[in-house]
């Protein structure tokens, strides 16, 4: 697909600079470098700036607020990678932090409109969810947010020696931790994900889950096994949630997807026939969607039917679907 790379959260080509992480030295360069930004992030969100928080707030290493927050299993800046003009990017975690007034049922809702402002920061920076804001980002804010939130998140959930149960140490400027007990050396996570653009003539099949807004569809997903390839991945998802048999499978464009640590490969499939028996465990619904209503969908002016959301991989492959694009 030539416009794969196009998707929300790729084709930045941000220069991740590996070879620092171990290099101690290099990285207390980088770490004291004038140029040097840190990006805070607060359970999970962002810290952005501007009146539609449409960029990433960036503040300089010794703003004294990363001294003050500091979050549960890191304890030092993650480095993320350089800029063009070599300016060094890092992310740290302020989850600690309090806000005094908290809408806890707010953070766990499907589209998370609150927004988070500490005091020590400027008046136009707030954190917010970097699902609400993800097309608004320019490719390399969007590329840094999201590998931020994804190497953040696995070190709060991967504290302990996954052999031994001991609590580990951050290594290799946030990309490695290390059992000092067992010798073990754990990495993070990615967990590879298939999304599949299953059509059969000029119809595209659609889901949706339980709980998400009314109307709203997207294309169906599933997490690939152990031992499994994509294209087998492809075809056992969509026969356990729709009954669906799959024939041809291709790969057509990925998505790193950090809510909380996937990789989605989009794929198209050919539908075998068109019948369709739901897995009500898996999903709540299934349809086939003409490319006629799929458009009117897109357009806003559906009865019943939202498409995907904007920025997400399914959005992305649907549009190109309309547009005759995929290829």
């Amino acid at each position: 697909m030539r416009t794969a790379e196009q998707v929300t959260f790729g084709g930045s080509g941000l220069n991740r600079a590996a070879q620092i992480r171990g290099d101690a030295a290099a990285l207390a360069q980088a770490m004291a470098d004038p140029a040097a930004r840190c990006l805070p992030m607060w359970r999970g969100k962002p810290l952005l700036r501007g009146d539609g928080l449409d960029a990433l707030g960036l503040i300089p290493m010794d703003h004294p607020v990363l001294a003050a927050g500091l979050g549960k299993a890191i304890r030092a800046p993650v480095f993320l990678g350089l800029e063009e003009d070599g300016a060094p990017r890092f992310a740290h975690d302020l989850s600690r932090w309090e806000p005094e007034e908290l809408d806890y049922g707010a953070l766990g809702s499907f589209v998370d409109r609150s927004e988070q402002r500490h005091p020590d920061l400027p008046e136009d920076m707030a954190f917010a969810e970097l699902r609400r804001v993800m097309t608004a980002l320019s490719p390399r804010d969007a590329e840094l947010a999201a590998t931020a939130k994804a190497i953040i998140g696995w070190h709060a959930t991967h504290r302990f020696c996954a052999r031994c149960g001991v609590e580990t140490v951050i290594g290799h400027a946030g990309w490695q931790r290390d059992c000092p007990d067992c010798g073990g050396h754990h990495f993070p996570r990615t967990d590879p994900v298939v999304i599949m653009l299953i059509t059969h003539g000029d119809a595209v099949l659609m889901g949706r889950s339980p709980g998400w807004p009314e109307g709203m569809y997207s294309l169906l997903a599933g997490f690939v096994e152990p031992g499994e390839t994509l294209e087998a991945a492809v075809r056992r998802e969509v026969m356990e949630e729709a009954g669906v048999p799959v024939g041809a499978v291709s790969y057509l464009a990925s998505q790193p997807w950090p809510f909380p640590a996937s990789l989605m490969f989009g794929c198209a499939g050919e539908a075998l026939a068109r019948e369709i028996t739901i897995d009500p465990v898996e999903i709540e619904d299934a349809i086939w969607v003409s490319r006629a209503d799929m458009m009117t969908a897109f357009a806003g002016e559906h009865p019943t039917i939202k498409p995907a959301r904007r920025g997400a991989i399914a959005h992305f492959l649907l549009q190109n679907w309309l547009a005759d694009t995929l290829n």
